[in-house]
């Protein structure tokens, strides 16, 4: 620990003590803005995970200043995070406005709940969540943009998406060599976003 200081040196006072307990109402209104959130979540031996969270308009519910609930969407099914969650309920959460260099960071403990009078709240094209993520805020501060501004993240002229293959040809390189390209091309085509609450 010391050798690290000795390299990157002593935060100053503002980063240092910036971190909250509870949301003020800044942190509120940037989470009713914010469509996507990355969760990250650890097993009990440590090995880690990351999962994108999104939803039209905001991404999760702030049920008061130390509460926030995380609608589960359908996926793969792997439930990566639930399962850590069971065995590690520690959980950190960067959420996103899109142009927005900033991010809200959340950390604090979570657990699973199947039914809660919040629920139909978080229905959405009329599919209402059957798990929801429940988090107990414990540290809540906002990140500057330099990662954003480096990375040219939001900046259209940088984006190269056809640099790399398509979802489909990697899923058939990597997760699906039965199927045949024409197959991923159509179930990851135009159709793939009309299923994404189904």
């Amino acid at each position: 620990m010391e050798e690290l200081r000795e390299v990157v040196g002593e935060p100053l006072p503002h980063a240092r003590n910036k971190v909250r307990t509870s949301l003020h109402a800044l942190d509120r209104a940037w989470l009713q803005h914010a469509p996507l959130c990355l969760l990250a979540t650890a097993d009990d031996e440590g090995n880690c995970d990351v999962s994108p969270r999104g939803d039209p308009g905001r991404c999760v519910l702030v049920l008061d200043d130390r509460t926030l609930a995380l609608p589960d969407r359908p996926g793969n099914k792997r439930v990566d995070s639930l399962l850590n969650i069971l065995t590690n309920p520690r959980v950190g959460l960067i959420f996103l406005i899109p142009g927005r260099g900033d991010t809200l960071r959340v950390n604090g403990r979570a657990r699973i709940v199947r039914e809660a009078p919040f629920m139909d709240r978080m229905t959405v094209r009329g599919h209402r969540p059957r798990l929801a993520v429940l988090v107990e805020v414990e540290e809540v501060y906002h990140h500057c943009s330099k990662a954003f501004l480096r990375s040219r993240a939001w900046d259209p002229g940088s984006w190269e998406p056809g640099a790399v293959p398509s979802r489909a040809r990697i899923a058939k390189a990597l997760d699906r060599p039965e199927d045949s390209l024409e197959e991923l091309e159509e179930y990851y085509g135009p159709s793939y976003a009309e299923r994404l609450y189904g």
